[in-house]
């Protein structure tokens, strides 16, 4: 039996390491890295990907992902994999970012990356809170939603409103294709990988940005079990946060 084909039967996507995940019992995270590895396999562009880690629960990405992978500042992923991807234009380049890193300090990276469409790919975990730092409130935290600064709830008055990343940045020019997913369950799932193979794919078409918006679990943050955060984001995070395919400028996909 080939070693790519041991990988497989052992579970494992070729463009993910064995290293075991970091992450808190029923974070989603894990689910989102596998999603990414499989369409790169699908599509078999791991020997000529370059990721890109933020800043954020995801740090150690380049511990999980089996391909080329650069760290940036905190919210500058998106203007590090413009850079990688001008110089090397035949490359794969994808970044890979919570919400307190780009719908906060990042926020102007990301949306001047997708005004100029630059030819990246995005995958963006909003689990509407700053996960690895210990629970604050981010742009994407819910009115009501208690957090390590906001003990009695998100006040719209005091805090503002959450922000909807993916329809904002639907409404520039540059972006080829944004959709917003979740991973609250099975087909949720599957729907999921789809989406990100299709985001992978507008970059093999020179098409533009793409970006997809995954819904994620928090429960240690959010103060929940893992079933009880499952729950919560498919009944009120994904209540707000809807899911479904803003842009979409790409060919038709296979599979």
């Amino acid at each position: 039996m080939s070693a790519g084909r041991e990988r497989l039967v052992a579970g494992y996507p070729e463009s993910l390491t064995e290293q075991a995940f970091h992450y808190c019992p029923g974070c989603t995270h894990g689910i989102a890295h596998r999603l990414v590895a499989e369409a790169l396999d699908a599509l078999g562009l791991r020997e000529r990907t370059i990721g890109v880690a933020s800043v954020g629960c995801s740090v150690f990405a380049y511990n999980y992902f089996n391909c080329d992978m650069q760290q940036a500042a905190h919210g500058r992923a998106p203007a590090v994999a413009t850079g990688i991807k001008r110089v090397l234009p035949d490359a794969v380049v994808f970044t890979y970012q919570g919400d307190g890193d780009l719908a906060s300090i990042g926020t102007a990276e990301i949306v001047h990356a997708a005004a100029r469409g630059e030819n990246i790919t995005v995958i963006f975990i909003n689990n509407t809170n700053y996960g690895m730092t210990g629970g604050q409130m981010a742009p994407t935290t819910l009115i009501g939603q208690k957090t390590t600064t906001t003990p009695l709830g998100r006040v719209a008055e005091n805090n503002g409103y959450p922000i909807r990343m993916a329809e904002m940045l639907a409404t520039l020019d540059g972006p080829a294709y944004i959709a917003r997913v979740s991973l609250h369950n099975a087909q949720a799932v599957v729907q999921a990988g789809r989406s990100i193979k299709k985001a992978f794919q507008a970059q093999l078409e020179r098409a533009g940005f793409s970006m997809v918006e995954v819904l994620s679990t928090c429960p240690t943050n959010w103060g929940m079990t893992p079933v009880k955060a499952l729950e919560h984001l498919e009944k009120v995070v994904a209540e707000y946060y809807r899911v479904g395919v803003l842009v979409d400028r790409t060919k038709e996909v296979a599979g």
